[in-house]
């Protein structure tokens, strides 16, 4: 009589784990998403990991800002430290940033979602990004040098994470037919308030984020892209890092 329960609670557990393994797929460039073959279900659950694995890119990257600031300067320990978190990530929310930002300029809502699915970076996505790369290394670097880096990059890196998945469940798919995002948007909510708790407990900034982002980008394109949660996403973590700067005196 015990078997079916034992067997659904082994198929339930093995699906969280594919989920998490699917949040670090999404999230990294670390090779798992391949091994596992991986699906759309498996990105569905993933939300709860989301701000966990955030947690993990930020302890490399508060890791080697806290602890190159004393051999060489806390400016260029933020810098190669935003470097190995670009590596790490692949870069894909800073182009997701870029491509967002570039959509700025078109005047109807299609024009905009044309926009994102360029990605050729235009005027205004080369200053978000040179914009966004230079608050945080000065970020790192001030909270480097008050030797604050580890802990606010790993709060700042779990904040972050978990804002696209609460917009993600709170907005429909701004797009016809599937795409990065459709998955996440289709996640339970239960999910997405798990992920949001886990990232709101490291700071409240988290949550006044994704709700001013969410009216913006309901208002603008009537839902979401996988272009803007990784925007926001990369808002996420230097609005993070900025408070944090302010929080620890470190300026």
């Amino acid at each position: 009589m015990s078997a079916a329960p034992d067997e659904l609670g082994r198929r339930q557990g093995w699906a969280e784990l594919r989920g998490a393994a699917a949040a670090l797929a999404f999230l990294t460039r670390v090779p798992v998403g391949r091994r596992l073959s991986l699906d759309g279900g498996d990105v569905a659950r993933a939300g709860p990991a989301f701000p966990l694995v955030g947690a993990a890119i930020g302890t490399v990257v508060g890791g080697i800002a806290a602890s190159l600031a004393a051999p060489l300067s806390p400016l260029l320990a933020g810098a190669l430290a935003l470097a190995a978190g670009t590596v790490l990530t692949g870069a894909l929310h800073l182009d997701a940033l870029a491509d967002s930002a570039d959509a700025l300029g078109a005047r109807s809502r299609e024009r905009a979602l044309e926009a994102m699915r360029d990605h050729a970076i235009g005027a205004y996505g080369a200053v978000a990004l040179a914009t966004d790369l230079l608050i945080k290394a000065a970020a790192l670097a001030a909270l480097a040098g008050a030797g604050q880096a580890l802990p606010f990059a790993i709060g700042a890196g779990a904040i972050s994470r978990a804002v696209p998945v609460t917009l993600a469940a709170a907005l429909p798919y701004a797009r016809s037919g599937e795409g990065a995002a459709a998955s996440l948007t289709g996640a339970a909510r239960g999910r997405a308030v798990a992920a949001a708790l886990v990232g709101l407990l490291l700071a409240a900034c988290g949550g006044a984020l994704a709700l001013a982002l969410g009216l913006a980008f309901r208002r603008w394109l009537g839902g979401v892209t996988g272009d803007t949660l990784g925007a926001a996403l990369e808002l996420g973590e230097t609005t993070a890092l900025v408070v944090a700067v302010a929080v620890a005196g470190a300026g």
